[in-house]
């Protein structure tokens, strides 16, 4: 767990062309790592590579954990019914892309459930027609329908969020949810031998909470049946009230901002997990091989596992690089750096162009003041899931 196997070189011997474009990516934000941290007076735009879309806050599952709409969630029952009518149309979307076109970045596809955005399909196909790599994130619940129409499209890849094994996971993510999940990677794998394709390349993310992390290796046993190309198991976004009221001072301080989404991963689920029992269970499934590539984030030193879940306050990562690489789209056009934390609004694609949102002056003060902060990062930085998988490795960790 000390360093990760990158999907690259299996991508590279599956897909040189598909490697290539992800690869692209992941150059930029290395480099994004070793330039200096500019705010004013930048083009910005320069080293933009990634954009995470979060297409609909709705969703047909409640995961107990989830920080949309879970115990805590911000995106619940008739909110979220409402929230949906301000979704980005397909139209604005489109424009977007025809104007990042020649930048080719990395697009992300979430949500609530991408699935439940009326224009999924037509915007994956506009995405990757303009010569983007382009992966979505879902439940998985729904694949099954739409697996002829995904590998006719040529989907790049497809990241399935799945728990645990059978019971364990519908005891999170709800009753039958396993067995549809199930359903849809047959499905796609049917139909991609079917129309002897490849594609899409379909992937496992599963968030460790103290309810699943015993039984990991059931699911990563389970795999086997699945035909997937790689397993990522997410550590999980976590808070406490000491960190949440830290991220309330410095946001109203420096920014005259109140918050509300933080709260949603106060959830406690990282409370009693074993990290030395983690630690082994990751390691063996690291080691044996289920035909498919793991991957965990964040990678940690073997005897910090546990502090990742028992000190919340303990920094493993620092210096965030996300402003000055990527971007975050709400459901309803906001513009936003951190995908989990959308409260601080950077712009809107139905008001502006993002050249102007990303180089605009809410945008460089955030660059500026979250460089001046003490580690590159803000208090509720400290398990955000961009800043895990992007920021610097603390030393020791």
């Amino acid at each position: 767990m000390k360093t990760n196997t990158s999907i690259l070189p299996k991508l590279l011997f599956l897909n040189p062309r598909l490697a290539y474009k992800m690869a692209r990516g992941f150059v930029k934000m290395g480099l994004a790592k070793l330039k200096k941290k500019r705010s004013y007076g930048y083009d910005h735009m320069k080293d933009f590579c990634l954009i995470y879309m979060k297409l609909t806050p709705l969703c047909n599952l409640h995961c107990v954990m989830c920080g949309q709409r879970g115990d805590k969630g911000v995106l619940k029952g008739e909110f979220a019914a409402n929230e949906a009518q301000t979704i980005v149309p397909l139209e604005s979307y489109k424009k977007m892309v025809d104007e990042l076109a020649a930048k080719k970045p990395v697009y992300y596809l979430w949500g609530g459930e991408p699935f439940l955005y009326p224009d999924l399909i037509p915007l994956v196909k506009y995405i990757q027609d303009k010569g983007s790599f382009c992966s979505v994130n879902t439940n998985g619940t729904l694949l099954e329908k739409h697996a002829e129409q995904i590998v006719k499209d040529q989907w790049h890849t497809v990241f399935v969020s799945l728990d645990a094994f059978k019971d364990v996971n519908d005891s999170i993510r709800g009753k039958g949810s396993y067995d549809r999940v199930v359903k849809g990677f047959e499905a796609i794998n049917r139909e991609k031998q079917k129309q002897g394709s490849r594609l899409p390349y379909m992937g496992i993310v599963t968030t460790v909470t103290n309810m699943n992390y015993m039984y990991l290796a059931d699911l990563a046993e389970a795999t086997k049946e699945m035909h997937i190309d790689w397993h990522i198991y997410n550590l999980g976004t976590y808070t406490n009230d000491t960190i949440v009221a830290a991220q309330k001072k410095v946001m109203k301080e420096k920014f005259d901002t109140d918050i509300d989404c933080l709260e949603g991963y106060n959830t406690g689920y990282n409370e009693g997990i074993d990290g030395y029992k983690l630690h082994d269970i990751l390691t063996k499934i690291h080691s044996t091989d289920y035909g498919d590539v793991s991957i965990t984030v964040p990678a940690l030193n073997p005897e910090k596992v546990h502090e990742y879940y028992g000190n919340l306050e303990t920094p493993v990562r620092d210096h965030c690089i996300v402003p000055w690489c990527q971007m975050n789209i709400n459901y309803n056009g906001d513009v936003h750096f951190c995908a989990d934390y959308p409260d601080y609004i950077l712009g809107n694609i139905k008001e502006q162009s993002m050249e102007e949102i990303y180089n605009g002056d809410r945008a460089n003060k955030f660059r500026k003041e979250i460089s001046e902060s003490p580690g590159g990062i803000f208090p509720g930085c400290l398990r955000c899931y961009q800043n895990m998988l992007f920021g610097k490795r603390i030393k020791g960790y």
